[in-house]
């Protein structure tokens, strides 16, 4: 079947961002412009908590790879962690010195969850230390707002895509950029890296993905499915399908290796902003600007 197995319906806004809990297959986050976050059981549809902290939309969530943690970046300039069994905050991270002086917008845990990346319209990237919270570095190259962080399987890289057209890569452990990649195709929605580790995508405001090897640094597909710019785009776990979401209502999964469409997925009355897999890869979830998230089944 091509159509959803469950719509989840909460919010009462804009869905910015959706988030599989790495460990646990049923468990999702998703992120809202009503200022709240619900965590879901994404397998019977029930609502675990609804939290809310934030003072304004919340535009991104990261589980931590434990699956007991979970960041939240806002409108409001702050970061929040949170007990996900308990559905209380843990901790704020940020402040008027160490934290971040516009919107944020992206957030990614380092794959042993010693890190937090948080990208941001200050046009920068911080990087937090888990579990203290303190401020470690200050990653700054970007000239225009940071849209999308996301680290490499073996937590040493750092991708950040931004309004300036620029995916830059950064050395984690000293900060500085290793290398930068233009795709040419206007400014940068969202990166990801394949979990094995051989290439980034870029999703980018002209319709385009676009896949780089990570080896030599060359582009080695440019897939065009979409009608208009790509908001998210999401890896399963095995690397072998690629789901971008668009602003032109639909997700479409790719087979990695082809660069081909396997399908398009229609079912949101509006802009797709976000998609995710679940950790066993045979879920896919959506959260849309029609204010509802969407539960897919991975056709096989």
């Amino acid at each position: 079947p091509s159509g959803e197995i469950r719509t989840l319906i909460g919010h009462f806004g804009w869905v910015w961002s959706v988030s599989f809990s790495p460990d646990n297959s049923t468990l999702l986050a998703s992120s809202s412009s009503d200022n709240g976050i619900i965590l879901w059981d994404s397998e019977n549809g029930t609502r675990r908590h609804t939290l809310i902290e934030h003072s304004d939309m919340v535009l991104c969530v990261a589980f931590a790879g434990n699956g007991r943690t979970l960041a939240s970046g806002s409108r409001d300039k702050n970061i929040i962690l949170w007990d996900i069994e308990s559905g209380q905050p843990l901790r704020t991270l940020g402040g008027w010195f160490s934290g971040h002086s516009e919107l944020v917008n992206s957030l990614a845990f380092s794959p042993d969850g010693s890190l937090l990346a948080s990208g941001a319209w200050d046009k920068n990237i911080i990087l937090w230390d888990m579990p203290t919270g303190k401020h470690r570095r200050t990653l700054k190259s970007h000239s225009d707002w940071v849209y999308s962080v996301a680290f490499s399987p073996d937590g040493q890289t750092l991708a950040s895509g931004s309004r300036d057209e620029k995916i830059i890569l950064w050395n984690v452990s000293t900060g500085k950029p290793r290398r930068t990649f233009n795709g040419d195709s206007g400014l940068v929605d969202t990166v990801d890296f394949t979990p094995d580790g051989r290439l980034l995508a870029g999703g980018f405001l002209n319709n385009n993905i676009i896949f780089w090897d990570l080896d030599s640094g060359e582009i080695v597909a440019n897939l065009k499915g979409h009608s208009e710019r790509v908001n998210a785009i999401a890896f399963s776990p095995d690397s072998k399908l690629l789901a971008s979401a668009s602003r032109d209502q639909t997700i479409v999964l790719w087979d990695v290796a082809t660069g081909n469409p396997i399908r398009t997925l229609k079912g949101h009355q509006e802009r797709v902003l976000s998609v995710c897999f679940s950790p066993d890869g045979q879920f896919i979830a959506s959260g849309s600007a029609d204010g509802t998230v969407k539960i897919w089944p991975v056709p096989l």
